[in-house]
C-alpha cells in the first residue's frame, strides 16, 4: 500500500477534526454531562432527605394522634363523671323535694283532720241539743245548755 498525498491530507484533516472536537465540542459536552450528573445526585439526595422527613413526620403524626386519642378519652371520662355527678345531685334534690312535699301533705292532712273533728264536735253538740230538747219536750235554757255542751266538748276533745 502506498502512502500518497490524499492519505496524508485525510490524516491531517482527521487530526484537525480530533483537535477541534477536543478543543470546542468535548468541554461543553462534558460540562453539561457533569451538570446533569450533579443535578441527578442532588435530586436523589433531596429525595432521600424528603423520605427521611416523611418518616419523621409520620412518627410525629402518630405521636400527635396517640396524644389526641388519650386526651379525647380523658375528656370523655371527665364528661361521664360530670354527668354522673349531675344525675346524683338531681336525685338528691328530687329526694329532698319529695320529702318536703310529703311533710306539707302531712301537715295539710292534719289540718283537715282537725277541721273535720271540730266540725263533728259542733254537729254532735247540735244533735245532742236537739235530742235533749225532744226528750225533755219542754223549753230549755239554751245558754245554760250551750255552756254545758261546750264544757263536755272540751272534755271530749
Amino acid at each position: 500500500m502506498s502512502i500518497n498525498a490524499t492519505l496524508i491530507g485525510q490524516m491531517i484533516t482527521f487530526a484537525l477534526l480530533v483537535w477541534f472536537t477536543m478543543k470546542y465540542i468535548w468541554p461543553p459536552l462534558f460540562d453539561s454531562l457533569e451538570e446533569r450528573k450533579k443535578k441527578i445526585s442532588d435530586g436523589l439526595a433531596a429525595a432521600e432527605k424528603g423520605q427521611e422527613e416523611m418518616h419523621l413526620a409520620e412518627k410525629k403524626a402518630k405521636g400527635v394522634l396517640k396524644e389526641a386519642k388519650e386526651q379525647s378519652s380523658e375528656i370523655v371520662n371527665l364528661a361521664q363523671k360530670r354527668a354522673n355527678e349531675i344525675v346524683e345531685a338531681s336525685k338528691d334534690t328530687a329526694k329532698k323535694e319529695g320529702e318536703r312535699l310529703i311533710l306539707v301533705a302531712k301537715a295539710q292532712i292534719e289540718q283537715e283532720k282537725q277541721q273535720a273533728k271540730e266540725s263533728l264536735r259542733k254537729e254532735v253538740s247540735a244533735l245532742a241539743l236537739r235530742a235533749a230538747e225532744q226528750i225533755l219536750s219542754a223549753e230549755i235554757d239554751k245558754t245554760k245548755h250551750q255552756d254545758l255542751l261546750s264544757k263536755i266538748s272540751n272534755q271530749l276533745g
